[in-house]
């Protein structure tokens, strides 16, 4: 059995029938009769108030926005018209009145809610359109004061976005412009009417919109309680100096790309970034050419970009499952990147390169000559440069702009059901930092090499060993699950290249068997933490080899 009620000459009709959200059993769509709108984005807006007219829909607005609607010719009532109550508060409170959530909440199919709104003179409101203040638009300014940020903290807008949304079975509510053409299309498709599905679909999406927008308020404000030990992470950005990480943790991603695939063809797979992210890399790095990049090219892009940062000098990084095959410093970018490649030429095919300076001519051509490249990333490019690369169809190319070198940020690692988080590993060691911890001192050429190395074996996954001439890596072992098989897997990289070498290693040595190994291979000097209980063993068998061993008392783990 269906009724009706009249409210300010309107006639609704409820009927005692089940609810539901995915199919709403109204039997026909109810025509929009009432919109308000009110907008900061004006974006589109002219398009949708003309077809609310067109179909005799009343609009009420508030402020600009109703003046912008009045100058297209489109007759607008004011929301204070409407509720009887005018601005105030500097425009703080406007819609905040029983007429407007009452409007927008009243369940039309509920007999006790029509004769309400029938008793208080409530008339009904049947669409939304708000877009919130740009708070976020605002606090990304370098000067934005406290002050200003809080004003730009919208009410009214969320308050309605939320009561039309709890209430979309019977509210079509708005708060993307990008919708405005769908929903054009159904009022003509509907004769000013919007499907049970969109209805729903615009609630769900409101939902989604203040949930983000209060993240971007608390995550704001957050970082003004100075005293605040969470304060340490930013929710959804970089870490701050002091304090510890929070008890709880909330982290805002939006959709970078969606990805053919992840790892593997059969993983579905998309790349995110943080919104708020204030560092240089992979997430903010424009492409200039070639195919769309795909999961694993991320992920060695990042880890390429990562080492080349660590370096003043022009440096060459190349990457092959997220490991260096190559990597080298020198005084021209071309020369780097030919030192790079001398490690490892045959690992090289179908690797990503990293480089710290503008790309220019040399280096194009020198990339080019040695055959399949997956990527390159760098800062920026020459134009004879870009010709030269561009000429290959699927050679990818991405642009950093500026490099900043190691910046502080937080790492994560996602483990099934949870996650890890942790400061990135930015340490690095100086000449100055080293202990001696052998009898024979190394000379100022190996201390050169040695520290080269420690930047290089950082960038490992462990168990790692970095074998160095000078600035530039002559063998690379990863990954293994003893630190001697890393040691022979360096020493059959460098291809006889190691004699006379320098090496890095991620950790200490538990044994002996890896230093013999060393000195075998013609390895004069090593770098490595220490702090294992058999340091003395291990430094007994440098000096009996003749070598020099120096400790940096850090480790470089990196799983």
């Amino acid at each position: 059995m269906c009724n009706a009620v009249n409210s300010q000459n309107e006639s609704y009709s409820f009927c005692n029938i089940g609810r539901g959200f995915t199919k709403f059993g109204r039997g026909e769509m109810r025509k929009i009769k009432r919109a308000l709108i009110s907008v900061s984005d004006k974006t589109g807006l002219e398009g949708l108030a003309k077809a609310l007219n067109e179909f005799k829909v009343e609009i009420l607005s508030t402020g600009g926005t109703a003046k912008l609607i009045a100058d297209m010719g489109v007759p607008v009532k004011s929301v204070s018209d409407h509720t009887g109550f005018p601005e105030m508060l500097d425009g703080r409170v406007k819609t905040l009145h029983p007429k407007i959530h009452g409007g927008l909440l009243a369940i039309r199919d509920k007999k006790e809610h029509m004769e309400q709104v029938k008793k208080h003179d409530i008339g009904l409101i049947d669409m939304v359109v708000v877009n919130l203040y740009p708070f976020e638009k605002t606090v990304a300014k370098p000067d934005v004061e406290l002050e200003e940020a809080i004003e730009n903290i919208d009410i009214g807008g969320p308050s309605m976005l939320r009561s039309a949304a709890k209430n979309s079975r019977d509210v079509v509510v708005v708060c993307n412009p990008d919708r405005y053409k769908e929903i054009i299309d159904e009022l003509k498709k509907n004769e000013g009417a919007v499907s049970d599905e969109l209805h729903f679909k615009l609630g769900v999406e409101v939902f989604e919109k203040t949930s983000k927008y209060d993240t971007a308020i608390y995550n704001y404000l957050k970082k003004q309680v100075k005293s605040d030990p969470s304060t340490s992470l930013r929710a959804s950005g970089s870490m701050v100096e002091g304090g510890e990480y929070p008890d709880s943790l909330e982290l805002k991603f939006e959709k970078v790309q969606a990805l053919r695939y992840g790892e593997n063809p059969h993983q579905k797979a998309s790349f995110y970034k943080d919104k708020n992210i204030n560092v240089v890399g992979i997430s903010n790095a424009r492409q200039l050419h070639g195919k769309e990049l795909s999961f694993n090219n991320i992920i060695d892009l990042d880890a390429a970009l990562e080492i080349v940062k660590e370096f003043k000098e022009p440096a060459a990084s190349i990457i092959k499952h997220t490991n260096p095959c190559g990597a080298a410093s020198a005084k021209t970018l071309a020369d780097a990147y030919n030192d790079a490649l001398d490690c490892d030429r045959i690992s090289a095919f179908g690797s990503i390169v990293g480089l710290n300076r503008e790309v220019d001519l040399k280096t194009a051509e020198a990339i080019i000559n040695a055959g399949f490249t997956e990527c390159i990333i760098a800062p920026s490019y020459e134009k004879k440069a870009l010709d030269v690369l561009m000429d290959k169809k699927n050679l990818r190319l991405i642009e950093t702009g500026e490099l900043k070198g190691i910046e502080k940020d937080y790492d994560l690692k996602k483990v099934v059901g949870g996650l890890l988080i942790q400061d990135r590993d930015i340490f690095s060691v100086e000449e100055k930092d080293l202990k001696v911890a052998t009898n024979k001192k190394p000379t100022k050429e190996e201390i050169k090499s040695l520290l080269f190395g420690w930047k290089i074996v950082k960038h490992v996954r462990s168990n790692a060993i970095v074998l160095s001439q000078g600035a530039k890596a002559v063998g690379v072992g990863a990954g293994q699950m003893s630190r001697v098989d890393s040691m022979a897997i360096a020493i059959m990289k460098s291809d006889g290249r190691c004699k006379g070498a320098t090496c890095a290693s991620d950790a200490f040595f538990p044994k002996e068997d890896a230093i013999e190994a060393a000195k075998k291979a013609g390895i004069t000097s090593i770098i490595q933490p220490g702090g294992s209980i058999r340091d003395e063993y291990v430094i007994k068998a440098c000096d009996d080899a003749g070598m020099s061993m120096v400790l940096t008392g850090v480790r470089h783990f990196k799983h």
